[in-house]
């Protein structure tokens, strides 16, 4: 069967020609040109990844001879904590040729172009979760490359498993003319196949807000059966893939909590006269709560009105420990009061959007 997948030179070619014209398109200075330079960017920089990719299943730094020990365990430590067997699940599947040929189509050449189209799905409808989906893309496709740079065989290879290799009976597999053991075949472990549509399932669902949505979770069933039924995956490929997703997804989920934490507001808090001077600058005032004088008021104060406004002056940035005698600032309508009749709901808390710093 002629391979319809890019090699790493040609996806490589492919990636460099899309930044040249991605280049060539930003220097014409044309608002759509530009759009079409940023998504050509874009596009190149994943088939660059796939590039790498292809590149990575050729290279190896233990060699091939472990390959097929490695399978072994790996069918062993499956048998012995009682997962069910791939064999079996062949063995169900193989009197149905026709689904047996689709299956073999779908692995060799349909995980690519869904990531693609999804990619950019997301960078023209829902450019807002595009960067963080490329991130996660780019970091797991990263991850997995360096695990396997360890080889691992498929169980087609794998005697003890007594699995058929599928493209091989129907004419359909792409190393068919390829002499010896091609290293390009012993990257089992973890399985990118399995992780990308598990990737572009989480993309769709978290994206969408129609109930359809989750027909995407099929895709990633579909391909899990597809790589298993035609014996170029171990179930704990595409397990140990989506738990290299899993850690990714968490991680970017960190990094965003602490972002957000860093960028909350910091509290101040002022006597009402002055937040009441700052509500009459242009930017700066924003009552959130209460309706009557004696109310709290919550004020968004811009940098430039702060300063210009000499009359605020913090007393504390602990309403919980807020002694009275700190909440005399000078001013002659706060000292006239005695200092256990002065009321802290009397006063505003300020808020100042640390992000615009």
């Amino acid at each position: 069967m002629t391979n319809l997948a890019l090699n790493w030179q040609q996806a490589s070619g492919v990636a460099a020609g899309l930044a040249i014209a991605s280049l060539a398109l930003r220097t014409a200075g044309r608002p759509l040109l530009t759009k079409i330079a940023a998504a050509a960017l874009e596009s190149g920089l994943i088939v660059g990844l796939y590039a790498l990719w292809q590149y990575a299943g050729a290279l190896s730094v233990l060699g091939p001879a472990g390959a097929i020990s490695r399978a072994r365990w790996i069918w062993q430590f499956e048998r012995d904590i009682r997962m069910p067997s791939e064999a079996w699940l062949q063995r169900l599947l193989l009197p149905h040729p026709v689904l047996i040929q689709s299956f073999n189509l779908y692995y060799d050449i349909l995980h690519f172009p869904v990531l693609i189209a999804c990619m950019i799905w997301l960078f023209v409808w829902h450019r807002a979760a595009y960067g963080r989906w490329r991130t996660t893309l780019v970091a797991f496709t990263g991850i997995c490359l360096v695990i396997q740079l360890m080889p691992v065989a498929p169980p087609r290879l794998l005697a003890g498993a007594r699995m058929i290799d599928t493209a091989v009976a129907y004419h359909q597999s792409v190393y068919a003319n390829a002499p010896g053991l091609d290293p390009d075949q012993l990257s089992a472990m973890p399985s990118v196949h399995v992780g990308w549509a598990i990737l572009v399932a989480a993309a769709v669902v978290t994206t969408l807000r129609s109930r359809w949505r989750w027909l995407a979770v099929a895709y990633p069933v579909v391909t899990m059966l597809a790589v298993v039924v035609t014996a170029n995956h171990f179930w704990l490929d595409g397990i140990v893939a989506a738990a290299i997703l899993a850690a990714v997804l968490a991680a970017q989920g960190r990094v965003r909590r602490l972002r957000r934490a860093r960028s909350q507001p910091a509290l101040q808090l002022v006597a009402d006269d002055d937040a009441e001077r700052l509500s009459q600058h242009r930017r700066g005032y924003r009552q959130l709560t209460g309706a009557n004088d004696r109310a709290p008021q919550r004020v968004l104060v811009d940098h430039d009105a702060e300063r210009s406004t000499p009359q605020v002056r913090m007393l504390h940035g602990d309403l919980g420990q807020i002694d009275p005698g700190q909440l005399r600032t000078g001013k002659p309508a706060l000292r006239e009061r005695g200092a256990g009749e002065v009321d802290v709901a009397q006063h505003a808390v300020v808020e100042r959007d640390v992000c615009e710093q």
